[in-house]
């Protein structure tokens, strides 16, 4: 899918169409050599506008791959909080954080390597607030939507730093591996199966 699409549905109408545009070229470019090597001039240049524009909307390169960093976590909480208002017991939204992971990561594997090559930086930035904001938003709704199935055993067993990680990480495990081309079959063909794993993790930890 476009990493334009993506793009729009965080920033969009016209006024925010430069911004975009700088973001859209700036991805590529971290993408394809690196973001330590990729400095304001080549994003200048292949966003087809001026340094101050640049220094207007995000003021240095640091500033760009923070924005591209949250934009990408936003979309994808956006995607996983629509995944779940339809869930009815707590293997079902187990099972649908999984699979919304897994339908954002092959849709736009761009911003999800992305995230995985940023993370480090974006996380030793002096100012972390917006990100810690974002993380606590995150993991508030989730709780609150864990809290729906209070009655399960498995709930009050399991730690809640925990929970997500159980949750989550086999699926980001494989679809890292999948980003960087060690293994070759999409994600979407384990779903089912990595959904299931999530589950069952659960239940085996209670």
């Amino acid at each position: 899918m476009n990493n334009l699409v993506l793009l729009e549905r965080i920033y969009s109408g016209r006024r925010a169409e430069l911004k975009r545009i700088i973001l859209n070229e700036a991805l590529d470019c971290f993408l394809n050599h690196g973001i330590e090597t990729t400095n304001i001039e080549m994003i200048r240049e292949r966003a087809e506008t001026s340094v101050g524009a640049i220094y207007h909307h995000f003021k240095n390169k640091e500033g760009i791959v923070r924005s591209l960093y949250l934009t990408a976590l936003q979309d994808q909480a956006e995607r996983r909080e629509q995944a779940l208002l339809e869930v009815q017991s707590l293997e079902d939204a187990i099972k649908a954080i999984v699979h919304s992971y897994i339908d954002w990561v092959t849709d736009f594997p761009d911003f999800a390597r992305f995230l995985y090559l940023s993370s480090a930086m974006v996380k030793r930035q002096e100012d972390t607030a917006e990100l810690k904001q974002k993380n606590q938003q995150r993991n508030h709704y989730l709780m609150n939507l864990v809290q729906k199935f209070h009655d399960q055993q498995v709930i009050q067993i399991i730690p809640h730093e925990l929970l997500l990680s159980l949750v989550i990480g086999a699926t980001e495990s494989y679809c890292r591996a999948w980003l960087s081309h060690q293994v070759k079959t999409s994600p979407q063909q384990y779903k089912a199966a990595l959904a299931d794993s999530a589950w069952l993790s659960l239940v085996r930890f209670a």
